[in-house]
C-alpha cells in the first residue's frame, strides 16, 4: 500500500521541475526564498538552541535551555472570570468600615469600568480572614484546606493588567497580547524544551466549570507557531480524545499502516521544501497512533488509591476540577511539560445567586480548595513540587465597589471587573515558600508597592524554565517574536 502511494506521489512529483509550473506557480516561493536570505532564514530550532536543524524529523524532541532550569514542567491553574482578591487573600478591614457607603469620587476620577457607572457603593469583604502558617499569611474562610499549604507557595498581591474585558485578557494572560494570533505561553515552552514523553502531547489543556474561556481556544493555541505546540484538549469525562479510538472495520495494524504510508509521502514532501507545518503533521499523525494507547490508560483514574481520591475529592467519570488536578499530578508524572487548567465561572458581577459575592464565590472557591491543596501536597510528597512550578490565577481582579448597571444596583452582591490590582500565586521550582510580594492600598483599590504586569509573569514562568525570555524568539513577518513582547521582568522577589 505504502509502495503505490510513494509511486503515486512521485509521479505528481514530476511537475514541480517543469518549466511550466516554474513560471506558473513558484513565483511566490521566489520571492519568499529572496526574503528568506535578506532576514536569515526562519528555523524552529533558532529560539532555544544553536540554530542549527537536528537529525530527527520530530519537533517534539527534548532540547536544552538557555541555563540550568527549577523546572521541568508547568501546570497552571486558570480560574476564567476573574476570582475576587477580596474574598480570597487581600485582607482590607478598612473596606469593611466603607461598606455600604458611597464611593469618594477622588478614587472615580479618571476611571473606566466595565459595567458600574455613577456614583456606585463600598462593598466591605464577604469573607472572614485569618492569618495562617509561619508566613502569617492572610487567607479567608472560603478556602480553609488552601490556608494549611501557604508556607510552600509565593503570593503576587499587586498583579496589573491593562485589559478589563475577559476575551482581551485571557488572551493577553496566557499569549501576551490581547489580540488573535500570538502563541499561547505552553506553546512556548514547548517549542522551546520539546517534550519528554513520545508518547504524549507537549502541552495537554484540561476544562471545567461547564464552559471554555471566553476567548475560546485560542487560548491554548499555537499562533504563528507550527500547529505542533498547540495544546492538546483532553476531556476527564468520556473518552479522553475525541476520535482517538479506531473507526470501524479498522484495526491497530492497519492504523499503522496507513499513518506509515502517509508520512513517507510527508517526508518526500518535507525535504523539498523544508516546510515546518510538514514535520507538524508528521509529528502529530505518529502522535495521534501513539496516544491510542498511553492517553487511556493516563487519563484514567479510577485506579488511583482510595486515599488519593479522599485527598482530591475526585468522581470518576465525571468533569470535575478535583479530576482535573489529580489529572494534572499523573500528567507531569509522565513527562508531559505544560498542563493547563480553565475551570470557568468566576465572574461574580451579582447577576445571580449563582455569580454572587456572597454565595456563587464561596461555591467555586469550595470547589477548588481542596483540589489544588491536594494537589500540592500530593507533588510534595512525590518530589515533584521541586520540579514543577504551579501557578494559579485570574485574568484581573474586582473593585472594591459593589458592582451596578446603569447606576442601579443589581439583584445580588456582585464586583466588577478591575485591572488596577489583583492576586496570583506561584508554587514550587525554586518559588520562595511562604513568600509575598506586592501590596495595595488600604481598600484594595490601587497598587502601591510591588507592582507586576503580565509580561512579568510570563518572564519569571520561562526564568524558572531555563530560559532567558528575551531570547527565546521565533522569526515571523521579519522579526523576531518573544512571549514578553519587548517588555517583562523576572520577579526576584519571590525567587528562592
Amino acid at each position: 500500500m505504502s509502495e503505490k502511494i510513494i509511486q503515486e506521489a512521485n509521479e505528481r512529483a514530476a511537475k514541480y521541475f517543469s518549466r511550466r509550473h516554474f513560471l506558473q506557480d513558484c513565483i511566490t516561493g521566489l520571492g519568499a526564498t529572496a526574503l528568506g536570505s535578506l532576514l536569515g532564514g526562519c528555523n524552529i530550532f533558532s529560539g532555544p538552541g544553536n540554530g542549527a536543524m537536528p537529525q530527527s524529523l520530530n519537533p517534539l524532541e527534548p532540547r536544552a535551555p538557555h541555563f540550568p532550569a527549577r523546572a521541568k514542567s508547568v501546570i497552571y491553574l486558570h480560574m476564567a472570570g476573574a476570582p475576587s482578591q477580596l474574598e480570597l487573600f487581600d485582607y482590607k478591614p478598612e473596606l469593611q468600615k466603607l461598606h455600604n457607603q458611597l464611593c469618594p469620587p477622588s478614587i472615580l476620577e479618571g476611571k473606566k469600568f466595565a459595567f458600574i457607572r455613577g456614583v456606585p457603593k463600598m462593598l466591605g469583604p464577604q469573607a472572614v480572614f485569618a492569618q495562617h502558617g509561619e508566613s502569617r499569611a492572610w487567607v479567608s474562610d472560603h478556602l480553609p484546606h488552601f490556608s494549611k499549604m501557604v508556607d510552600d507557595v509565593s503570593f503576587l498581591k499587586a498583579v496589573q493588567t491593562d485589559q478589563f474585558n475577559h476575551g482581551p485578557a485571557q488572551l493577553f494572560m496566557h499569549t501576551g497580547s490581547a489580540r488573535l494570533g500570538r502563541p499561547s505561553i505552553g506553546s512556548w515552552v514547548t517549542y522551546g524544551l520539546g517534550s519528554e514523553n513520545s508518547n504524549l502531547p507537549g502541552f495537554v489543556v484540561l476544562t471545567s466549570g461547564g464552559k471554555t474561556p471566553d476567548a475560546g481556544k485560542s487560548v491554548w493555541g499555537s499562533g504563528f507557531l507550527p500547529s505542533v505546540y498547540q495544546g492538546v484538549q483532553c476531556r476527564s469525562k468520556g473518552d479522553p480524545v475525541l476520535f482517538l479510538t479506531d473507526p470501524e472495520g479498522m484495526d491497530r495494524d492497519m492504523r499503522y499502516q496507513s499513518i506509515h504510508a502517509i508520512n513517507e509521502v510527508n517526508k518526500l514532501e518535507y525535504e523539498r521544501f523544508q516546510d515546518p507545518e510538514i514535520l507538524s503533521r508528521i509529528s502529530q499523525y505518529e502522535l495521534a497512533y501513539k496516544m491510542q494507547i498511553s492517553v487511556p490508560g493516563v487519563m484514567d483514574i479510577a485506579d488511583e488509591p482510595e486515599y488519593i481520591h479522599q485527598l482530591y475529592g475526585t468522581q470518576p467519570g465525571k468533569e470535575a476540577f478535583a479530576n482535573n488536578c489529580l489529572l494534572a499530578r499523573k500528567l507531569v508524572e509522565k513527562g508531559v511539560r505544560f498542563v493547563q487548567l480553565f475551570d470557568w465561572g468566576w465572574d461574580a458581577h451579582g447577576t445571580g445567586e449563582d455569580l454572587s459575592i456572597d454565595y456563587g464565590l464561596r461555591n467555586k472557591a469550595r470547589e477548588i480548595d481542596k483540589p489544588i491543596s491536594a494537589l500540592l501536597m500530593d507533588l510534595k510528597q512525590r518530589g515533584l513540587l521541586d520540579e514543577t512550578l504551579v501557578v494559579w490565577g485570574g485574568e484581573f481582579g474586582r473593585t472594591p465597589m459593589q458592582e451596578n448597571r446603569d447606576g442601579k444596583e443589581m439583584p445580588y452582591l456582585g464586583r466588577d471587573h478591575h485591572v488596577e490590582a489583583f492576586t496570583m500565586w506561584m508554587a514550587g521550582a525554586g518559588i520562595k515558600k511562604g513568600g509575598s510580594w506586592g501590596e495595595t492600598d488600604e481598600i484594595g483599590f490601587a497598587a502601591v508597592k510591588g507592582k507586576v504586569a503580565v509580561h512579568d509573569i510570563h518572564a519569571t514562568m520561562l526564568q524558572q524554565l531555563g530560559f532567558d525570555h528575551e531570547k527565546l524568539t521565533y522569526q515571523f513577518q521579519g522579526r523576531p517574536f518573544r512571549l514578553t513582547d519587548v517588555e517583562g521582568h523576572v520577579i526576584h522577589e519571590i525567587l528562592g
